[in-house]
């Protein structure tokens, strides 16, 4: 099971969140996602992935958290 995302404001584990967002989907393009990273001091830092424009329980039903370390820049495969 996944951890809940996180709180923008920081982690309760005393983390401090990093938001970042990418741009609307152009047509033929895969839509864009946001990714929140959550730094924390009791483990590895956490990044929730979701579809920046869903609030509410869409967006609840559409996250992904993964460790830090397993996300990578696009640019940096190609």
């Amino acid at each position: 099971m996944s951890d809940p995302p996180p709180n923008p404001g920081g982690d309760p584990a005393g983390g401090r969140a990093v938001r970042s967002s990418a741009s609307p989907p152009e047509a033929g393009r895969p839509p864009a996602l946001a990714l929140v990273v959550v730094h924390r001091n009791d483990g590895p830092d956490r990044a929730t992935i979701h579809p920046p424009m869903v609030v509410g329980v869409a967006r609840m039903e559409t996250w992904l958290s993964v460790d830090r370390s397993a996300v990578v820049d696009l640019a940096a495969w190609r």
